[in-house]
């Protein structure tokens, strides 16, 4: 599943980066903690590799 937004993409990569033992899960808050502990290593590297161009920097909750 493609991220919807650049800032998804981004709390995937921070969260991937965390579940794979590259940067301390205590330094992450927010969506990214949560993305780190819900969803599989697999399912974060789909979204953080989603190419960032063309997307926009949010998208509201109600889309």
């Amino acid at each position: 599943m493609p991220a919807k937004s650049k800032a998804q993409q981004k709390a995937a990569g921070a969260a991937l980066a965390a579940k794979r033992g590259d940067m301390k899960k205590s330094d992450f808050k927010g969506a990214s903690k949560g993305m780190e502990k819900s969803m599989s290593e697999d399912q974060l590297e789909d979204l953080a590799s989603t190419k960032r161009k063309g997307k926009p920097e949010h998208v509201s909750k109600t889309d």
